[in-house]
């Protein structure tokens, strides 16, 4: 007996990806933060410290992609970009309290809408999908591009 059909994953996940970033959006426009910009704040809550490669790398950005954003986020005291005591053609970019302050009050913002929408499903449903979604996201992270 085979399952029923049911619409790909990708044209499943694209009206809920729309509506993430209509939510999103202004929370990030409200803290005048960049959707790469958070990316950053984000990716640098992982580690004290990355090359700027290596944070590229973390977030899948190109490295030369984000160069503008860490000139912005720097100027805005949000991170610091420190020569490498050990090759000094290389920044080390760590955030500031500033940065993580910050971070920490968009990430709730953002969590508090997602939290509406998950809503409308019953608990073990809900720990489930966000369980299921940290699962399919890692593995996506590891996938060569």
């Amino acid at each position: 007996m085979s399952e029923a059909p049911r619409p790909d994953l990708a044209a499943m996940i694209a009206p809920l990806m729309r509506t993430l970033l209509a939510v999103e959006t202004p929370v990030l426009e409200r803290h005048e933060l960049s959707m790469w910009g958070y990316s950053v704040l984000l990716g640098l809550g992982k580690e004290p410290v990355y090359t700027q490669a290596a944070l590229a790398k973390s977030i899948n950005a190109d490295k030369t992609r984000i160069i503008g954003v860490l000139d912005e986020l720097q100027q805005n005291g949000l991170i610091l970009r420190e020569p490498d005591p050990a090759d000094r053609r290389v920044n080390l970019v760590s955030i500031t309290p500033a940065g993580r302050s910050l971070r920490d009050r968009v990430q709730a913002a953002i969590q508090k809408q997602e939290n509406q929408l998950l809503e409308q499903l019953p608990a073990a449903d809900r720990r489930a999908f966000v369980r299921s979604l940290q699962t399919l996201s890692a593995q996506a992270g590891e996938q060569p591009q």
